[in-house]
Parts: structure tokens; C-alpha cells; sequence
């Protein structure tokens, strides 16, 4: 079992977490976590981008000049490509990004970033992340007390806790989400990972 301290909203020590080693000790799988959280970027785009092409621009209804005795070459339209003003070639078109990832190694990722925190003393387990009623200043004093108020952090919270996450919502440099929400991308990408032990264990059952 992994051994993580928890603090207190005041930084103090308030006890020890007994963290599963399949989800918090196993060894980092980066090449899992890089394909992961590529194929999940690659899926999140909308893929709506677009050009016209020579069919879709507007005018070159007619011939520009006649076929022959000109001396110039031939055009059809003056809304072909090699015209100013004229369609694009071989631009983009709006089409899905989708990539699939098995569920296994979602799973596998998730696993290998919570053991790399832990391994980076970049988790902080608190005894209690929860806020009667909304309050940034309060969040901000605890992110103070657990000494990582300058880290850009990752707070992970429960998925019906609206206060807390109101509290976080406003901090610079802090990203807030429900447990439910939590990806790869968005637990590797900071300096801190912050959660109660309520939520840790939760990722435990979730994840073993």
C-alpha cells in the first residue's frame, strides 16, 4: 500500500492515506499516457473547419473571354484556383478528428499519472475538500496553507460539491472539475494535484 500524508485546510498534518499500489504504485506507462491524451485532444476537436472550393465561390458565372484567338490560355471561370479570387485547392473540409482508445488504456493512463504524482510528491490529499457556501478567499488561503498557491493546480472535487468548485473557480493558475471529469490531459498538466482522500479512494475503486 502507498502511504500519502493528509493535511488539513491549514496545512497541518491531519493522518495517512493507505493508497492501493494498483492504482497509485504502479510504474508510469508514458507511452500509454501520450497515446491516451492524443487520441482524447484529437476527439475533442469539432472538426468544422472549411474552404470553398472553385464550385463553392461566388461569380465566374461566365467565360472570361472566348476559347480561341486570344492568344492567352484558355479559362472556364474566373473562379478556378490559379485565379485571384478563385477556390481553393485541396483545402480543408469539415470532418470528424475521432480517434479510438480502448477503455483498458484509458484506465492504464489514469492509473499512471495518479502513481506519478504520488511518486513526485505532487499529491496533496486534504482531509475535507468542501465549502458551506462559495468562498475564493477561502480556497485561496488553503492553496496557501498547502504551500502551492504559485503551482499551477488541479483541483478535483465531487460532482455534486457546487460550492467548492465556485470557491476554486476564479483562482489563477487553478483548474477545478468534478471527479467524473477528470482525464489524463487534465490530471497530468500541472505541478499539483489536489483532492480529499474521499475522492482518492473513490479513483481506487474506480480505477483497481
Amino acid at each position: 500500500m502507498s502511504k500519502v500524508e493528509i493535511r488539513d485546510a491549514k496545512g497541518q498534518q491531519a493522518g495517512t492515506a493507505e493508497l492501493s499500489d494498483a492504482v497509485y504504485g504502479i510504474e508510469p506507462n508514458v507511452t500509454v499516457i501520450h497515446h491516451v491524451v492524443t487520441c482524447q485532444a484529437s476527439s475533442a476537436r469539432q472538426g468544422t473547419h472549411a474552404t470553398k472550393t472553385r464550385h463553392f465561390v461566388s461569380g465566374g458565372g461566365r467565360k472570361p473571354y472566348r476559347q480561341k484567338g486570344t492568344g492567352r490560355a484558355r479559362q472556364g471561370s474566373t473562379r478556378a484556383p490559379q485565379w485571384a479570387g478563385g477556390g481553393v485547392v485541396f483545402g480543408p473540409h469539415p470532418h470528424g478528428h475521432y480517434k479510438k482508445v480502448n477503455s483498458k488504456e484509458v484506465k492504464l493512463a489514469l492509473r499512471s499519472v495518479l502513481s506519478g504524482k504520488v511518486r513526485d510528491e505532487e499529491l496533496l490529499l486534504v482531509d475535507e475538500l468542501a465549502f458551506d457556501e462559495p468562498s475564493t478567499k477561502q480556497a485561496k488561503a488553503m492553496l496557501e496553507a498547502l504551500g502551492v498557491a504559485d503551482r499551477r493546480v488541479t483541483v478535483v472535487v465531487a460532482d455534486d460539491d457546487v460550492a467548492t468548485y465556485l470557491s476554486f473557480r476564479n483562482l489563477e493558475k487553478v483548474r477545478v472539475m468534478g471527479a467524473s471529469e477528470a482525464t489524463a490531459a487534465t490530471l497530468i498538466d500541472n505541478g499539483a494535484l489536489v483532492m480529499s482522500a474521499a475522492t482518492a479512494k473513490q479513483f481506487e475503486e474506480v480505477l483497481a
